[in-house]
């Protein structure tokens, strides 16, 4: 249970630091996600479903867009979307390092002082 209150605390400090840049990514995919939704005349929340189906690379294919500047708008949307998973990502599998560290240092020192 120390292990995983240590992800978690490690993990959230480090989306607080790395929030500023999130949020940015997050603005720019939305505003994108927006625009295609007007250029196709989809409606708002279909096109920010489409938007986080895309960014996710899920890609359901349910809704698609049709026109080449669309299409143009959905490669750069799917570029951004793989840099804002990545960082997540990132985030996550240095936070379990740092966490895996921190409780097999601690573990060796109690073990060691118990000899």
């Amino acid at each position: 249970m120390d292990f995983t209150l240590t992800f978690i605390e490690l993990f959230f400090r480090a989306i607080y630091l790395t929030a500023p840049l999130l949020l940015f990514l997050l603005l720019v995919v939305v505003s994108i996600g927006m625009l295609v939704g007007a250029i196709e005349k989809w409606d708002k929340f279909d096109a920010l479903y489409w938007t986080f189906i895309t960014v996710t690379t899920v890609g359901y294919g349910d809704f698609r867009p049709l026109k080449k500047s669309s299409k143009i708008l959905a490669v750069m949307l799917a570029f951004i979307g793989l840099m804002f998973t990545g960082i997540i990502v990132a985030l996550t599998v240095h936070t379990a390092t740092l966490s895996f560290e921190q409780h097999i240092i601690s573990d060796k020192y109690t073990i060691a002082q118990t000899l």
